[in-house]
C-alpha cells in the first residue's frame, strides 16, 4: 500500500512538473531576451536620473492597462467566453466580437485622453522635485516619453485581449512566446541608439534628452508592444474565428461579466495605488541626488528597484507561477468537490515544490549577486554604477521566500473562489507597503531609497503570509503544518550546509584566479560556485530524503534528455 501510494503520488508531482516545465519554456526564453535589452538599455542610458526619466514613462502605459482593464481581461474573461462557446448558439462568436469590439472602443478612448493628460500623468508619478525650475529638463523629457508610450495602453489591452481569445480555443502557445518579439525590437531599437548616441545629451541638464532621442526610444517601445499584438491577429484567424464589429451591447451578457470581476478590479486598484507610491519615492532617489538638476551623485532610484525587481522575479515566473498554473485547476475540482483534504494536501506539496527549488537558489543568489549583477548590468553609462544593484538585489531575494508563500497560498483561495477575501488580505499588503514606503524613505540618503523600498515590500508580504495563513487555515482544518515545519527544517540544513560549501569554493577560486571585476572572472565564479552548490543540496536531498527536491531533479532530468 505504501508502495502504490508513492507511486501515486509520484504520478501526481510528475503531471503537475512536466506541466509547469512546458509552461516555463517560453517564459525563460522571453526572460532571457529580455534580460539582453535590460543590459543595452542601462549600457544606453545608465541607472540613474536619465533612467528614470525613461524607464518611468515606459512604466506607466503597464500600469494603467493593469488598471483600466487588466482585471476583468485576466480573471474571467476566458471563463465567459469558453461558456459562451459551448452554450452559444453560433459557438460564442457573437459574443467575442462584442467583446472585441467594446474593448478597443473603451481602450482607444482611454488612450486618447491619457495621451493628452501626460502631464498630469507624470505629477502623479513623479517626485515633486521634477517640478521645480531646475529640473525642467528631465521633467519635460519625462512628459515627452510619456506621449509617445501611452499608446501602448491600447496594445497592452488588446494584446491581452487577442490572447485570452486564443486561450479560450485552446490555443496557448502564441501568447506565451509573443512578447519574445517586444523584446527583439527593443534590442534593434537599443543598438540603433548606441550606435547613434554615445549616451545622454550633453548640455541639457541632468535628465535631458534630444528631441531625436525621445522620439527614438518612446516611439521604439510602444512598436515592439504594437508587434506583439499584431503577430497574435494570424493565430487568430487561424482558429477559424473571423472578427466583426459588433455594436449591439445591451441585453447581451456583458454586464454579468464586468460584474463577475467586481473584486479581482478591486484587487488591482489597491496593488496600483501601493506600486504607484512606490514609484512616486523611488524617483526621488535620483531626484533628491541632484544639485540644481546638473551634477548626480550616487543614488538609487526606480531603475535601481525595477530592474532588480525584474532579476529576481524570473525565478518566481520560471519556477512558482508555472507550479501555480498547473495545480489550480486540480485546487478548483477539488474545492468543487467538496474534498477540502485533498486540496490541502495539495496546496502544501505545492509550496513545498516550489520552496525547494526557491530557498536553495535564493541562498545561492546572496553569494554570487555581486558576479550576477556585473554580468547583467555592468555595460557603458552603468559602469560606474551597476554596483547599487548590489544591495537591492540582496534584499529582494530575502523578500521572495515571503513573496512565494503569499502568492501560493492566494491560490487556494482563488480555488475556493473566495476573491473578495484575497482582496481584503491585499488590502493589508498594500497598505503596510506604503505606510512603510514612506517612513522608511523619509530624510533617507539618496543610495539607500531602493534598499528601504525592498525591506518595505518584504514587510508587506510577511503581513500578507501572517494574515493568509490564519484565513487558510479556518477554511481548510486538514492543513498540516507540522509536515511543512520538518520540511523546511530539512531544507534549512541542508541549503545551509550546500551555501557553506559554495562560499567555501568561491573562497579557493579567489585564492587562484585573484580579485577580478572582469565578465569572464564573473562567469567562471558563477558556474563554478553554481555548480558546486547544486551538488551539494542534491547530495543532502538524497541523503535526507527530500522527496520534492528529487522530484524537481527527475523532472529537469527528463526534459533534459528529451
Amino acid at each position: 500500500m505504501k508502495h502504490q501510494a508513492g507511486v501515486r503520488r509520484a504520478q501526481r508531482s510528475g503531471t503537475v512538473l512536466g506541466a509547469s516545465a512546458a509552461m516555463a519554456a517560453g517564459t525563460v526564453v522571453s526572460r532571457l531576451t529580455g534580460f539582453v535589452r535590460n543590459a543595452m538599455l542601462v549600457a544606453a542610458i545608465g541607472t540613474e536620473l536619465h533612467a528614470d526619466v525613461f524607464n518611468i514613462a515606459n512604466t506607466v502605459p503597464n500600469m494603467l492597462y493593469i488598471l483600466l482593464a487588466g482585471g476583468v481581461f485576466n480573471a474571467v474573461l476566458v471563463p465567459q467566453l469558453v461558456r459562451a462557446m459551448k452554450y452559444d448558439a453560433d459557438g460564442g462568436e457573437a459574443y467575442t466580437n462584442r467583446i472585441i469590439t467594446l474593448a478597443g472602443l473603451f481602450l482607444a478612448g482611454a488612450t486618447a485622453v491619457l495621451v493628452v493628460a501626460a502631464p498630469l500623468v507624470m505629477r502623479l508619478l513623479l517626485d515633486p522635485v521634477y517640478f521645480t525650475a531646475d529640473c525642467a529638463s528631465a521633467r519635460e523629457a519625462a512628459i515627452a516619453f510619456a506621449r509617445y508610450c501611452l499608446p501602448q495602453v491600447f496594445f497592452y489591452g488588446m494584446f491581452v485581449l487577442v490572447g485570452q481569445v486564443l486561450n479560450a480555443r485552446g490555443r496557448f502557445g502564441p501568447m506565451m512566446w509573443a512578447p519574445i518579439a517586444n523584446n527583439v525590437i527593443a534590442v534593434a531599437v537599443l543598438a540603433v541608439y548606441l550606435r547613434v548616441y554615445s549616451g545622454p545629451a550633453v548640455g541639457l541638464g541632468a535628465g535631458g534628452f534630444t528631441g531625436g532621442q525621445e522620439l527614438l526610444l518612446g516611439l521604439g517601445s510602444t512598436l515592439g508592444i504594437a508587434a506583439q499584438l499584431l503577430i497574435l491577429l494570424p493565430y487568430l484567424g487561424a482558429t477559424g474565428f473571423n472578427y466583426r464589429p459588433r455594436f449591439d451591447f445591451r441585453h447581451s451578457g456583458l454586464g454579468h461579466t464586468l460584474r463577475l470581476g467586481t473584486w479581482t478590479v478591486l484587487f488591482v486598484v489597491v496593488n496600483q495605488i501601493a506600486y504607484t507610491v512606490v514609484v512616486r519615492v523611488a524617483s526621488s532617489g535620483t531626484a533628491s541626488a541632484i544639485h540644481g538638476c546638473s551634477h548626480v551623485e550616487d543614488a538609487g532610484g526606480y531603475t535601481i528597484y525595477s530592474f532588480a525587481y525584474l532579476l529576481i522575479m524570473v525565478p518566481h515566473s520560471v519556477i512558482t507561477v508555472s507550479l501555480a498554473t498547473a495545480t489550480l485547476p486540480r485546487l478548483s475540482r477539488r474545492a468543487a468537490d467538496g474534498d477540502l483534504r485533498g486540496m490541502a494536501h495539495d496546496l502544501m506539496g505545492t509550496m513545498r515544490t516550489a520552496y525547494a527549488a526557491i530557498i536553495p537558489l535564493m541562498a545561492l543568489v546572496l553569494l554570487v549577486v555581486p558576479e550576477v549583477v556585473n554580468i547583467t548590468y555592468n555595460y557603458g553609462q552603468a559602469s560606474q554604477t551597476y554596483k547599487n544593484f548590489i544591495p537591492v538585489l540582496s534584499l529582494f531575494a530575502i523578500g521572495t521566500v515571503v513573496f512565494t508563500a503569499h502568492y501560493l497560498m492566494l491560490r487556494g483561495f482563488y480555488a475556493l473562489e473566495q476573491t473578495r477575501r484575497v482582496f481584503w488580505i491585499q488590502c493589508w499588503v498594500a497598505g503596510t507597503n506604503i505606510i512603510l514606503a514612506v517612513l522608511l524613505t523619509r530624510d533617507a540618503s539618496p543610495w539607500a531609497i531602493a534598499e528601504r523600498l525592498v525591506i518595505a515590500y518584504t514587510a508587506s508580504y510577511v503581513v500578507g503570509v501572517v494574515i493568509a495563513s490564519i484565513q487558510l487555515r479556518r477554511q481548510l482544518p486538514t492543513l498540516d503544518e507540522r509536515v511543512m515545519v520538518r520540511f523546511l527544517v530539512r531544507l534549512a540544513i541542508a541549503t545551509i550546509i550546500a551555501t557553506a560549501a559554495a562560499w567555501t569554493v568561491k573562497l579557493g577560486l579567489t585564492e587562484v584566479l585573484g580579485e577580478g571585476a572582469g565578465k569572464l572572472h564573473a562567469l567562471v565564479t558563477l558556474g563554478v560556485v553554481g555548480v558546486a552548490d547544486l551538488a551539494v543540496v542534491l547530495l543532502l536531498g538524497r541523503l535526507m530524503r527530500i522527496s520534492e527536491l528529487t522530484d524537481v531533479v527527475a523532472m529537469l532530468t527528463r526534459r533534459l534528455r528529451r
